[in-house]
This record gives structure tokens, sequence and C-alpha cells, in this order.
């Protein structure tokens, strides 16, 4: 390999560019002033109070949209529609196609598109198509719903993707949380809509309760689009409302220690160099086993809290209670994995809980241990979807690395999904079903612990060649060139 490498001053300087993109990976970055500090914290605390609550409602909406199912079912959806167990199954697994297959081009886009923009069309064009849900009469025209639903929400997907242009590996996972706890908020949301629907609107208008419950679900993201393509930045480089000039630089440097260059350019091959990554595969059985099993907890949740032979009522109150587990855990865990500096351990740790909740659901039929075991299973699983995506997050970096990276395991671990949810057929245990996520969640703690084993090997060869001619040559190369091959760059475990 005829490689020539430049003088050493051009070297020093290019290493020196390098090393202040990448560090802020395992520390806060360059040592600051306490004014400078103070100052840090106040933009801190404005893209918090702004920005981060707003991008939440985005996923909150979207939640909403995806989990609305359940609670539909039991309001009278399957009876009106005369579906079938093995129907509800396609009918929950179908939503997922138009979303794993845009959602790719969708993530990458973001930047393109514009972030405001892409996410508020998508809510309106998803609200618009849920509202329609009211006027359906068969089993066909619910699947083409779903599919148009799955096909709008694949465009606010890159919403993680987003996040990390303004937080630093070290605040991502708890803000990270914060964002994915809105998928438990809105799970309860539902439950309480759909209880309040449930006794006051069930039978107006010649309706059953299930078509006022699509009809409500499907306005309020039609109304917040406008405010999100208002006031939504779109990347750091281009904040303006609320932020000073002196804010704008903060903020542009935190961005940078997030190793985010500002590049907005797809490069196509630089996809290839993710799927060839041992460690991206890792990462796709992690999340494949969480999300199935989360969309699972979403889509027959209600139905298996109905078949302890509670009412209708009663099980969509219910269901609050164990969507209330999930968001503690979550904001628990990301808490804890942002203090402690360990995203692995952190998952390992919640697919034993989650191990623990399936295995009582499978060997127990009383009641009361069946709802706490559900409680056990959403506060584990939950609680990974968001700290697998940060892990990602590190682990993959640069614009198309880390953009291709999070669409790419979101739309594999969706397509494992749908083949979990047709193993749910079998009501009311469930039995079939809950024995296939036990199987993938203990595959998930098997790759997170060899995963932790796995990076820790790379991370002690990259010290090892910290001083070599290989290391040197990579070091002419910037972030969005080679990733996380880069000699500086040291992953998270």
């Amino acid at each position: 390999m005829a490689t020539t490498v430049k003088s050493k001053a051009d070297n020093a300087s290019q290493h020196e560019k390098v090393v202040e993109l990448v560090e802020g990976v395992h520390s806060p970055g360059t040592k600051l002033t306490t004014e400078e500090r103070q100052r840090e914290r106040r933009v801190k605390w404005k893209i918090d109070l702004f920005i981060l609550p707003l991008l939440s409602t985005v996923y909150f909406l979207a939640s909403m949209g995806r989990s609305d199912l359940g609670n539909a079912k039991i309001s009278g959806m399957d009876k009106e529609l005369r579906l079938t167990p093995d129907q509800y199954s396609n009918v929950s697994s179908i939503f997922y196609v138009g979303y794993i297959v845009l959602q790719l081009p969708a993530t990458l886009l973001v930047r393109k598109i514009g972030p405001p923009l892409q996410f508020g069309l998508a809510m309106m064009a998803w609200g618009l198509v849920t509202a329609c849900t009211v006027v359906i009469h068969s089993y066909a025209e619910l699947v083409v719903i779903r599919v148009f639903v799955g096909v709008s929400e694949a465009f606010v997907q890159g919403a993680v993707f987003y996040l990390s242009f303004w937080y630093p590996a070290d605040e991502l996972a708890t803000r990270g949380a914060i964002f994915f706890s809105m998928a438990t908020v809105a799970g309860g949301f539902n439950g309480l809509i759909a209880y309040a629907v449930q006794t006051s609107l069930d039978g107006n208008n010649g309706w059953r309760a299930w078509r006022w419950l699509f009809l409500i679900e499907g306005i309020i993201p039609i109304g917040w689009a406008f405010f999100v393509i208002f006031l939504l930045p779109n990347t750091p480089e281009t904040v303006k409302f609320g932020f000073t000039e002196e804010d704008k630089q903060i903020v542009i440097r935190r961005s940078r220690r997030a190793q985010n260059t500002g590049e907005s350019k797809i490069l196509p091959q630089k996809i290839l160099q993710v799927i060839f990554d041992y460690k991206f595969w890792m990462l796709v059985g992690i999340e494949s086993a969480t999300v199935s099993g989360v969309n699972a907890i979403g889509n027959f949740l209600p139905d298996i809290l109905h078949s302890f032979g509670w009412s209708i009522v009663k099980s969509q109150l219910m269901s609050v209670i164990v969507y209330a587990c999930a968001f503690v855990s979550i904001l628990f865990w990301a808490r804890v994995s942002d203090k402690w500096g360990h995203r692995g351990y952190v998952i390992f740790i919640n697919c034993c809980v989650a191990i623990v909740g399936l295995v009582l659901l499978l060997a127990v039929t009383n009641n009361s241990a069946r709802f706490f075991a559900t409680c056990l299973l959403a506060m584990g699983l939950f609680s990974n979807v968001v700290v697998n995506l940060v892990w990602s997050a590190s682990i993959n970096i640069g614009y198309t690395h880390r953009a291709s990276a999070a669409a790419l395991i979101n739309c594999i671990a969706q397509a494992v999904a749908i083949g979990l949810n047709q193993a749910y057929d079998d009501p009311p245990l469930y039995r079939k079903g809950n024995g296939t996520a036990l199987g993938l969640i203990s595959l998930a703690a098997v790759l997170s612990a060899s995963l932790i084993i796995a990076i820790k090997w790379e991370n002690k060869k990259k010290r090892e060649n910290q001083h070599t001619e290989e290391a040197a040559r990579l070091r002419l190369f910037s972030i969005d060139e080679i990733g996380n091959k880069h000699p500086d760059y040291f992953f998270m475990d």
C-alpha cells in the first residue's frame, strides 16, 4: 500500500483537529473556566427546556398512533369488524411494512429535508390517515389504513438521530430516556383516553368507542404539527429562536463533542462499512429482541389484562400502571447509564429483569402474579430500547455511519417484531408468544455480554497501537470518512 504520510507539522495539526472532534466520548471535553461552564450549563438548560420537550411530543404522538390498536380492540373493534386472532395479528404487524421500507431513506434525509418540515408533515399525514379509520367497515380497509400510518411514521424515526445532534455521549442516555419514555406515557395516555371514550362516547353518533378513539388520536397530531414546523430548529448550526450568537457557538461546540461534523453529505459506500461491522449485528440482535417485546406489549397488553376477567374499563386503567412502571424504569436506568459510563451492563441487567417477568408469565396462572410479571417485563424491555439506541449512536460515528446504523437497526428490529406478533395468536395466556419472547431476550442478554467483551478488546488494541504508522495514517482521515475506526476514538461499553 503506497500511502504518502504528510509532514510532521501537518500530521500534528490534523491530529489536534481530530482529538478535538472525538474528545468527550468518555469525558465532557476540554477543561473550561467557571464562567464557561456556567454559560454551557445555561445553554444546556435551553436545549433541555425547549428542543427536547418539543421533539419528545413528536415521539409521544407517534407512539400513541402505534399503540392505540390494543385499546381499540377491546373497545369493540374486533367484534364490529369480525376480526379473528390471526387477522388481528396481521393488522398489528402490517403497520411495520412501510415503516421498515422507508425508515433508512427517511433517516438519511433528515438534514436534507430539514427535521421540522419532515417531522411536521409526517405528523399531519398519519393524523389524517388515523382519523380516516372512523369510516372503515372491513378487515381489508383496516389493513390499508395501518400500512399508511406506518409509512407516515417512518419519517419521524430519525428523531433519535436528530437528538444526537444536540447532546454529547455522556448526556445522551438521560435525554434519550426522557424522549423515549414518551412511548410509555403514550401507552398510559391511550389507556386514559380509551377509558374516557368508553364511558362517555360509546354509542354517540352511532359509533362504537373505538371509532371515537381513532378520530381523537388523529386530530391531535395534525394540530400539533404546525408548532413543530415553526418552532423546532433544523440543526445546531442554524439554531436561532431563543439562542444568542454566543449560545449558538456553544451549541455547535457541544455538537462537535458528539462527533457531529456539521456535514450532511450522504456517502452510500459508508453504509456498507456499517453493515460489515460485527458490532452492528450484535446491536441489531439486542434491539430486535427488545423491540419485539415492546411492540407485543403495545398490541396485546389490554387484551392480556382483559383475559384476567377484568372489565374493559378496568383493563384500560390497569394498563396505565404497567406503563408507569416502564416510565420510571427508563428514566432510572438511563441516568444510571450516563453516570456509570456503561451501556452494555445496564442492558444485561434489564434483560435479566425481563426474563424473570416472562418466566412468571409462562409458569403461573394467578392474576396478581401475572400482573406483577407484566410490570417486570415492561420495566426491562422499555429501558433497553433507549440504552441500546444511544449505545449505537456512540459506537457508530460520522453522519452516514450514525444515521444508517440507527435506521437499519430499527428496521431489522421491526421486521423481527412482525414475526413475534404472529406468535401471539393463542389467547388468553399467549404461551407461544411469551415463549418466543423469552428465547429472544435470553439471546439479547448473551449478545450484550459478548459485545462488552469485544469492545474492551478493541479499545485495548487501539491503545496499544496509538503510536504506530497505521495510526498516523488513519489520523489523516476525518470521522466522516472512517467512523469508529479512528485511532483516537474509544468505545463506551
